[in-house]
This record gives structure tokens, C-alpha cells and sequence, in this order.
């Protein structure tokens, strides 16, 4: 499979930004492969032009994307997708968004598909993202806020990858606002994650006062264990 999922624990986990570093290092160091960036539904969406930048303006804007493309189906309500499609008076085409993955993975030599919420967050009345990853047959890594209660979030998630069948290739924790070494150890210490998980935890993000600077967020992937990404990390050997 040349996708890989980007999931959380929630909102605000930090998906977005492991997304954008992944790109950015792809970018920088693979020029000679080509990478899809894919945010199937976006909700929460004014358009390119509103005043909160949503995630498909800024992957159109970075990486010169169609945002019609990154997104097939963005929503304007900041909801969950199906209160939001309802609120429309449309539904959640699933099979358009299997469409837009497959074209995608036609596409492309790789493709990062940035779920939205968490793992148990609804796609439809009838499925999560969880389940979608299943459908796919999408491998995810789950990005994981440091904050307090960060263990018991990636406990459940990690629970429900499992019954959900879906491969968690790894975590990485992210510092959503900035962090001391004694913060990070009190909150998300990766060594008992690791334990009650038995997932490995493939780096820290720390945090970044401008999350568009493709350098820094370069630099940040290539901290990461990318190893364990395989078959992305691959492509990329020998390269950073």
C-alpha cells in the first residue's frame, strides 16, 4: 500500500502538522518521487479566501495543490461530517472518497491521506474514521498532543485501532504549545506509552510558532524514526 494514514488522538492532536512536515521533508529530499496530499472530507471550510485558514488551503498554498483534489468533499460547518452534511442538506458520498484515494494512489508514488478528528470520529451515522481505514486497508501512525491525559487517549485509541483491525505503524507526540523536558515526561512519556501499548513511539514534534515554515518542518520529519514508516522511509533512504 503507498498511502499512509495521519490520525489522533482528537482535534487539534496534530495531524496537520505532521502531514505538512512529512510533505515538506518528501519535498525536499525526494524530488524524483511524487507525493498526493488528501484530506477527504474538510469540515469547518469558508472557502480559500475565509479568515481561518482550513487544512486543505493550506496544503493548496504550500505545496501548490488543486484543493479540489486534496478535498472532495469539504463542508462549511465546523461539525462533525455528518451534522454538517445534514446541516447542507447532502450526505457523505463514501464512494466518491474511495474514488479520489484510488485516483490518488494511480496518481502518485505515495500518498498522505490526513484523516479528520480521531480514530473514533464519524465519517458517516454508520462508520468512523477508524472503520474507513479498515475499508482502505490504509497502515496509520497516531499522533499523539502532550498534554495532560495524552496516556489514557492513546490507550483507548490504540484499543480501538485493534479491534478495528487497523495496523498503527507507530505514534509520534506532538507539543502542541511549547514544553519543558519535565512536562513532556510528566505528560507522554514515551517509555510507558510504549509499555501499555506495546506500539513503538516513533519521535517528538516540538512545538513550531510558525507551523508553515517548510524548513523547520522538514528538519522536524527527519528527527522522526522514519524507519519505521516503511515503505515511505524506502524511498526516501540515503537521502537526509
Amino acid at each position: 500500500m503507498n498511502a499512509l494514514l495521519i490520525t489522533g488522538t482528537d482535534t487539534d492532536a496534530g495531524k496537520t502538522v505532521l502531514t505538512t512536515a512529512l510533505a515538506a521533508y518528501w519535498q525536499t529530499y525526494c524530488t524524483a518521487q511524487t507525493l498526493g496530499i488528501l484530506k477527504p472530507i474538510q469540515t469547518g471550510d469558508s472557502g480559500l479566501d475565509g479568515v481561518a485558514e482550513s487544512d486543505r488551503a493550506l496544503y493548496s498554498r504550500l505545496f501548490k495543490r488543486d484543493p479540489n483534489e486534496v478535498t472532495p468533499l469539504p463542508f462549511v460547518a465546523p461539525l462533525a461530517p455528518p451534522i454538517a452534511a445534514a446541516q447542507e442538506g447532502r450526505r457523505i458520498e463514501l464512494d466518491k472518497l474511495w474514488q479520489a484515494f484510488e485516483a490518488m494512489r494511480q496518481k502518485y508514488d505515495w500518498v498522505l491521506v490526513e484523516g479528520l478528528g480521531g480514530l473514533g470520529s464519524p465519517v458517516t451515522n454508520e462508520t468512523t474514521v477508524a472503520d474507513l481505514a479498515w475499508d482502505w486497508h490504509v497502515p496509520a501512525v497516531l499522533v499523539v498532543p502532550v498534554k495532560l491525559g495524552a496516556i489514557g487517549q492513546t490507550v483507548a485509541n490504540v484499543a480501538l485501532a485493534r479491534q478495528t483491525r487497523v495496523h498503527l505503524k507507530g505514534i509520534v507526540l506532538n507539543c502542541v504549545q511549547p514544553c519543558t523536558e519535565q512536562e513532556i515526561a510528566n505528560w507522554a512519556p514515551a517509555d510507558l506509552i510504549r509499555s501499555l501499548t506495546s506500539i513503538p513511539v516513533l519521535g517528538l514534534m516540538p512545538h513550531l510558532p510558525d507551523p508553515t515554515n517548510l524548513s523547520a518542518l522538514a528538519q522536524i520529519a527527519s528527527d522522526l524514526d522514519l524507519e519505521s514508516l516503511l515503505p515511505l522511509a524506502s524511498l526516501l533512504s540515503g537521502i537526509a
